[in-house]
């Protein structure tokens, strides 16, 4: 807990730009949603990353041709070679989209604010990327109990309910998600499926 504090704890920034440093100074506050109402969202703007949304290939054409405009005006250089297209469809479909004289390259899936998004919509990957990424902590013998508890408490529920809000929790995602909540918890308390220990106690014992 304390590990995961001090990221948090006198944060301290600084600004790069061509190559120099500005003066380091303090963060206390970190970025806050805000409440769109009944807006409908065509961008997404997040530090340096921009999303732009369209229900229609020919929009979203239209929408990087203004992007592009705009920053040709404001003398920016964009690197295309970080510019990626994907259609939210459960069908593949195929969508050619030109930024300047380059065609965008079409993912099947891809991250957005450490979240993995794909074609399909669906969240499976993401969630089982979350839970390997924990995986191996509870088999550390150097750790203790009380501290894997505390990981349990403090990174892997955070990590795994991380963006809840955008998971369609069909009823096997939903089992999912539980079984591999147990399942971290056996494991922590050095049980498994063979040792035939109920869940409500394993549950009782990490409380």
């Amino acid at each position: 807990m304390r590990a995961v504090r001090f990221l948090y704890d006198r944060c301290q920034s600084l600004v790069c730009i061509a190559g120099s440093k500005s003066k380091s100074f303090p963060v206390s506050h970190g970025v806050e949603g805000v409440q769109f109402g009944d807006l409908r969202i065509d961008s997404l703007l997040f530090a340096d990353d921009v999303v732009l949304l369209a229900s229609l290939a020919c929009d979203l054409q239209e929408s990087l041709d203004h992007f592009a405009a705009a920053c040709d005006a404001a003398g920016m250089k964009i690197s295309t070679s970080k510019f990626e297209a994907m259609v939210l469809n459960q069908k593949k479909v195929e969508c050619l989209l030109w930024f300047k004289e380059e065609i965008l390259p079409q993912l099947e899936g891809l991250k957005y604010l450490g979240v993995l998004f794909t074609s399909e919509g669906r969240m499976e990957q993401e969630i089982d990327r979350r839970i390997g990424a924990h995986r191996s902590l509870v088999v550390k013998r150097e750790l203790s109990q009380k501290a894997k508890l505390s990981i349990y408490r403090s990174i892997f529920i955070p990590t795994l309910t991380y963006g809840h809000e955008l998971l369609v929790m069909t009823e096997r995602t939903r089992s999912w998600v539980q079984a591999s909540e147990m399942s971290f918890l056996r494991r922590v308390a050095g049980f498994s499926l063979r040792d035939w220990v109920r869940s409500s106690a394993i549950w009782r014992s990490s409380e």
